[in-house]
């Protein structure tokens, strides 16, 4: 029998090697991106088309390299950072691995332009598919220049598995949020089809996170700032009340390389214990400088996921840096001691010639066991106005439904009392709300418990597809239009998706700059904020698994629907509890939410039972 294990071929080890490195047009972004900062750049440029498939041109104004070093860079672990295993303990530079360039230049066409400052030419290079096509002298400006194009032209499957251009101009945004904000020294540009999404000029970290996220974010930032023997933590946290449905805020940065940590997103989210609203998550913006030789962040290929090797230590400090910055910016309750205005404490006299004792008056007629006189009159010693208060007092109550002299017995006939508590509601139609989250009623088979706001879920998104459908919709035109001020990865989605929510009756126009008019919604929405409205159908939008063009309208009716729903903890009166239930049997499919969760469920009377005979 022959031999049948051998060598892979450089070029099918390097295309195997961008399927763990290069995942999509924002992973070739992140490499180079941070190639650049590597090499000393104040400036970076990048322009990308038709969200990276077809070009991704990235220029800085780094040292550039020289003829050898250019051709060197693309064979696989060939890198300037580390010479020997003991340097990955000390690495504070971004790109190390030595296999991006190589990987990149499997599977695309790559061109390179690079010139060092001291050199009178640059240098060309010409790769595709791991293949040399040129490599000769050239002239050009101080600087590197990658032009990748046709990315995965020869790795169909890969190419055939991309996203929408939505969504994978939104993950390049995110990767130049990742980089940009720990670096606010260096001017950062973003375009996408000739359009700047970012144009961030030098500046400081907080102006930094504004320039990405917008000005509306400013008011929130609440700055954090602690210095230990272990780690130094900086950067801001957002106040409780501009905390969103939905993670996308939130940025951890080690030695200014974004990370992924869970274990220290619990150290926050419990720095916010007691004072966010329900399933809410606040904003952060995190900077931990640490000695390197104390974490390790050659785990992962994506180089996201960092290890500490004291995670316990960090976790409390987190905790305790955070909840001090709260409490510093009065968001915590706390007790001021450094009250600038007096108060006013009694101090006794130094003289006991005029203090006057208490009188114990004493009354000799009173005789406990004559009945027909109260216990509790209290009326000795009183002036006759008050005595004749004190008899009027139960007047002050005529009318109220307190009930100051004798409760009614609760009895079958009239049990609705029992659901007299502030957690529910009963009525003679035999449902009530539970908790302000479910409504309760009686079925043949048991008891059937409904989920309020995916119910109200189901109806909203039925009626959307129906508008949809017909291409009747009704806009209700609002007297004072709304302008709305979003971030540029949240302002091409919804540049994106503006025609289907004309046809759904919303009347929003760009108005440049990231700004948007809303002057109408549709007619079958009671919208008393369309801007929230538009927030939380964005961050709806962005978080749905229906990314397919064919399917965006159902996606669109999905996302709004669950951002127009009544929230969990809304009070419904009897009327909505009875419009609700009958607007969600009247639907073609009342059992499950529009994505698929279960809107009821019924619990038979055996269960009941057995519960009882335990």
């Amino acid at each position: 029998m022959s031999d049948i294990i051998q060598l892979l071929p450089d070029s099918v080890a390097n295309q195997i090697a961008a399927g763990e490195v290069i995942q999509r047009p924002a992973s070739v972004v992140k490499e180079l991106v941070e190639n650049a900062l590597d090499a000393g750049a104040s400036e970076i440029t990048v322009h990308v088309k038709d969200a990276g498939r077809t070009l991704i041109q990235i220029t800085d104004n780094g040292c550039g390299m020289s003829p050898t070093d250019a051709r060197m860079a693309f064979e696989r672990h060939a890198t300037s950072k580390i010479s020997s295993a003991n340097d990955l303990f000390c690495i504070r530079t971004m790109g190390f691995r030595g296999e991006a360039l190589a990987s990149i230049a499997a599977i695309a066409d790559v061109e390179l332009r690079t010139k060092k400052m001291e050199d009178e030419v640059g240098t060309l290079i010409h790769i595709i598919g791991s293949e040399v096509k040129a490599q000769e002298p050239t002239a050009g400006i101080n600087g590197t220049t990658f032009m990748i194009k046709n990315l995965f032209f020869n790795v169909p499957a890969r190419r055939k598995f991309l996203k929408g251009n939505t969504t994978e101009i939104k993950h390049i945004i995110w990767e130049i949020q990742r980089i940009a904000i720990p670096n606010p020294e260096i001017k950062i540009s973003l375009f996408h089809n000739n359009s700047p999404i970012y144009e961030l000029p030098k500046t400081n970290h907080r102006k930094r996170i504004v320039d990405l996220f917008g000005k509306s974010i400013n008011q929130s930032l609440v700055q954090v700032n602690e210095k230990t023997s272990l780690v130094n933590i900086y950067g801001f946290v957002g106040q409780p009340k501009f905390a969103r449905k939905t993670i996308g805020e939130q940025f951890f940065f080690v030695n200014r390389r974004f990370m992924r940590h869970p274990y220290f997103h619990k150290a926050i989210m419990q720095s916010y214990q007691q004072l966010l609203p329900p399933d809410t998550f606040p904003s952060y913006f995190l900077f931990l400088e640490i000695d390197p030789g104390n974490i390790d962040i050659n785990v992962h290929p994506t180089k996201t996921e960092i290890k500490f090797e004291n995670e316990r230590d960090i976790w409390q400090i987190i905790h305790a840096a955070v909840r001090e910055s709260l409490g510093k910016h009065n968001v915590v309750p706390s007790i001021d001691f450094d009250q600038s205005g007096n108060i006013d404490i009694p101090v006794p006299q130094r003289s006991f010639d005029n203090i006057q004792f208490p009188e114990i008056r004493v009354n000799p007629d009173y005789n406990p066991f004559e009945s027909g006189k109260s216990v509790s009159t209290g009326s000795f010693g009183k002036t006759p106005t008050e005595k004749k208060n004190i008899n009027r007092w139960e007047d002050l109550y005529t009318g109220t439904q307190l009930k100051l002299k004798s409760e009614p017995e609760i009895t079958p006939e009239n049990d609705d009392q029992l659901f007299s508590l502030p957690s529910v509601q009963f009525s003679g139609k035999k449902t009530l709300q539970l908790k302000q989250k479910y409504i309760l009623t009686p079925v043949k088979s048991g008891l059937m418990v409904i989920d309020q706001k995916r119910a109200h879920e189901r109806i909203l998104f039925e009626k959307f597809m129906e508008v949809l459908k017909s291409d009747s919709v009704a806009s209700q035109q609002m007297l004072f239009p709304q302008t709305i001020e979003l971030n540029p990865a949240d302002a091409a989605i919804l540049q994106n998706i503006l025609p289907e929510l004309l046809s759904l009756g919303f009347d929003i126009r760009d108005f440049g700059k990231n700004t948007f008019i809303i002057s109408g919604t549709p007619g079958v929405l009671d919208v008393s904020s369309p801007e929230l409205v538009v927030e939380k159908l964005l961050e709806e939008y962005k978080n749905s698994p229906v990314n397919a063009r064919s399917k965006a309208k159902e996606q669109i009716a999905i996302s709004l629907s669950k951002a127009s729903s009544l929230d969990y903890g809304t009070d419904l009166k009897q009327e909505e509890i009875d419009h609700l239930i009958d607007n969600l049997f009247a639907c073609a499919t009342p059992n499950f939410s529009p994505e698929g969760k279960r809107v009821l469920t019924i619990i038979p009377v055996t269960d009941i039972e057995k519960s009882f005979n335990k």
